[in-house]
């Protein structure tokens, strides 16, 4: 029946819920600034580096994220599956925010929020773009209606006289995020990138923060920008972005580059993403939430850049039911082309059928498979981490996508208890005592 009533009538309701919850709670985003954090990919590392910035200059944080939420130094798992709360939820979670003397509020904001009304009354002082991939399809129709969603952000930070603009200058759409008459506005990017932005004369006074001198390691990452020298526990260039947007966002608080780089050193790493999983088998295990064509290439161009000579590369992934089936078969073909074996499993699937879904993405992995590389269908996502670790010989990279640190997954209506890390600990632990048997 929910499908027969249009989204643009449930979005009403859902306006005049984010009333009804903001009056409720007596507007209190009124007596913080919130930084809204939004984009295709990188959303929630973001949130954390900015979270942690924050702290590290003296400020009291409350940050809502995937994977968390933080309210001053109480922190608890995110295991609701919702990346932004309902309207009632966020504006009791920003009351509690005030209440614990918080100063800021860092908001990871889906497209979904913004389409649908749920950030309604929430005043944001700053707005992150990370990067507009292909993803929501399912629901967006279109990338240009996806982006318009993302722009709703912008337009609430407009209404801000102080309002800032954080974008990623690498990315799709950057000219009409740019375009809203803000105190601030800060571009990012990566100096050894050739941009798709150039500036125009309307925004001659864009801010524009470089990473240069970068060096990749296998688990941090090397960078400068300006005078100031900067390291990262994480790996790869997508993960400077990440650091770029939070530093913009540092900036534009008045806080030195010198103070952002002593906090993201700080950070030893996000669960979830790019978590390294310590093992005795001279394995390189790498669990990432990577659901998007754009996130699963930039992790394999990454992973390939590891592969030693005798090594191989043996990926765990699947897709999310009731989402953009397009990009299924996209997935399978990008792992396809640098895995040595691929093992499409059972992710989320909702109310699908699981191995329908295994199956189209399967398909992308068939039409591209080079020779040699060895690809299997495991419905049991335990079985499928299990095959992967028996098939590991010391050296090779096993990759697990997908889920991330969530703790739950979806299956029907129902929520079963499963964490991707947690599984793999359980399937070496298992490994082992059938060795020693």
């Amino acid at each position: 029946m929910k499908n027969l009533i249009p989204q643009s009538i449930k979005n009403v309701y859902h306006l005049f819920q984010a009333i009804l919850a903001t009056v409720w709670f007596g507007f209190p985003s009124r007596k913080l600034k919130v930084i809204g954090v939004t984009g295709t990919n990188g959303k929630t590392t973001t949130v954390q580096m900015i979270a942690k910035i924050l702290e590290e200059a003296g400020f009291r944080v409350a940050a809502v994220s995937t994977i968390n939420f933080k309210i001053g130094e109480k922190e608890w798992v995110n295991d609701t599956k919702f990346t932004t709360f309902s309207s009632f939820r966020l504006q009791e979670f920003l009351k509690k925010a005030v209440r614990a003397d918080c100063e800021y509020a860092v908001i990871e904001v889906t497209s979904h929020a913004l389409d649908q009304n749920r950030v309604w009354g929430v005043d944001f002082d700053v707005a992150v773009i990370t990067n507009i991939t292909r993803e929501h399809l399912d629901y967006h129709k279109t990338m240009e209606e996806y982006r318009k969603a993302k722009e709703i952000l912008l337009e609430m930070v407009s209404k801000n006289k102080e309002g800032v603009a954080v974008v990623n200058l690498n990315s799709e759409f950057v000219e009409d995020f740019l375009k809203y008459p803000l105190k601030e506005k800060y571009g990012y990017r990566i100096k050894v990138q050739s941009s798709k932005f150039k500036v125009q004369n309307d925004n001659s006074k864009l801010k524009i923060i470089e990473a240069e001198n970068i060096e990749l390691g296998i688990q941090n990452t090397r960078y400068q920008i300006q005078n100031t020298k900067y390291e990262l526990n994480f790996p790869g260039e997508f993960n400077i972005e990440n650091a770029l947007a939070a530093t913009c966002v540092g900036l534009s608080q008045g806080i030195s580059l010198e103070k952002i780089s002593q906090a993201l050193a700080k950070i030893k790493g996000v669960p979830g993403r790019m978590e390294r999983i310590e093992n005795d088998r001279r394995l390189e295990i790498i669990v990432d939430y990577a659901v998007t064509p754009d996130s699963l290439r930039k992790l394999y161009d990454y992973v390939s850049k590891l592969k030693k000579e005798n090594s191989r590369i043996i990926a765990v992934f699947g897709a999310c039911g009731e989402r953009d089936r397009g990009k299924r078969p996209i997935m399978g073909k990008i792992v396809a082309k640098i895995a040595n074996f691929c093992i499409v499993t059972n992710e989320d699937p909702y109310k699908e059928d699981p191995q329908q879904i295994i199956n189209e993405v399967f398909e992308g992995v068939s039409k591209y498979r080079r020779e040699n590389m060895s690809a299997w269908r495991i419905l049991d996502r335990r079985e499928a981490i299990k095959k992967a670790l028996q098939i590991a010989k010391p050296g090779d990279i096993v990759v697990v996508t997908g889920k991330g640190a969530e703790e739950t997954m979806a299956v029907g209506n129902e929520r079963i208890p499963w964490n991707d890390p947690r599984a793999i600990r359980k399937v070496l632990s298992g490994l082992e005592k059938e060795e020693n048997r």
